[in-house]
């Protein structure tokens, strides 16, 4: 896109999430989601890598979903109604967990079966701890995500925690990791919640899909 174009797109999404953005429900059982009406974005990756605090950075509100350092906090579907346009979804994190196994197995489940059988479904956004690149859990999870035909786009997190040469390293690797999976969005956006890199480019992406 053109120097307009792109202007444009990210004022687009700079102007959704500056509307009203709310808190919907907790879903802790596939008959308890919301209407499917509207469009929805879902948040997934590892165990603290960040999509509380992304989230947050995202809808510029601070304490809209809780962050905590305590990984596996995050343990039911967290709704976020964005301007009565689209739903923005938290998941549980995957990876480590302080819970019992029953408690891990019941929300792994739960994400698995809203991933594959929810047709407002627009994009998942994965997200990757820059600092550590993919892991074999992420590339399950992409696995996942490319038999049941669900588009994803890597996220790259923490991006201001490592060298700018080092982020452009990783930002290749995935890119190359990605390039010939059927489900992968070709654009890996890198982020930090701290500094706000990429937040305009992940509202614009989002908007695009409202």
């Amino acid at each position: 896109m053109n120097t307009t174009e792109r202007e444009e797109w990210l004022e687009a999404g700079r102007v959704l999430f500056a509307g009203p953005v709310t808190f919907e429900r907790g879903v802790v059982g596939m008959e308890h989601l919301p209407d499917a009406s509207l469009p929805e974005v879902a948040c997934a990756g590892r165990s603290n890598v960040g999509k509380s605090s992304l989230i947050n950075a995202i809808t510029g509100r601070l304490k809209l979903a809780r962050a905590s350092t305590e990984p596996g906090r995050t343990r039911e579907l967290n709704f976020f109604l964005v301007g009565e346009r689209l739903r923005l979804v938290d998941l549980p994190g995957y990876g480590y967990a302080k819970a019992g196994r029953a408690d891990i197995e019941r929300w792994t489940k739960l994400t698995r079966d809203y991933l594959r059988g929810r047709p407002s479904l627009k994009r998942v956004l994965l997200l990757i701890d820059s600092r550590h690149g993919l892991k074999p859990h992420d590339k399950e999870v992409m696995d996942a995500l490319d038999t049941s035909a669900v588009t994803y786009q890597i996220v790259l997190t923490k991006a201001d925690k490592i060298k700018p040469t080092e982020l452009a390293e990783v930002t290749e690797a995935v890119r190359a990791a990605i390039a010939k999976r059927p489900a992968a969005h070709p654009e890996v956006v890198a982020t930090s919640s701290e500094t706000g890199l990429g937040i305009d480019v992940l509202r614009a992406e989002i908007a695009a899909l409202a």
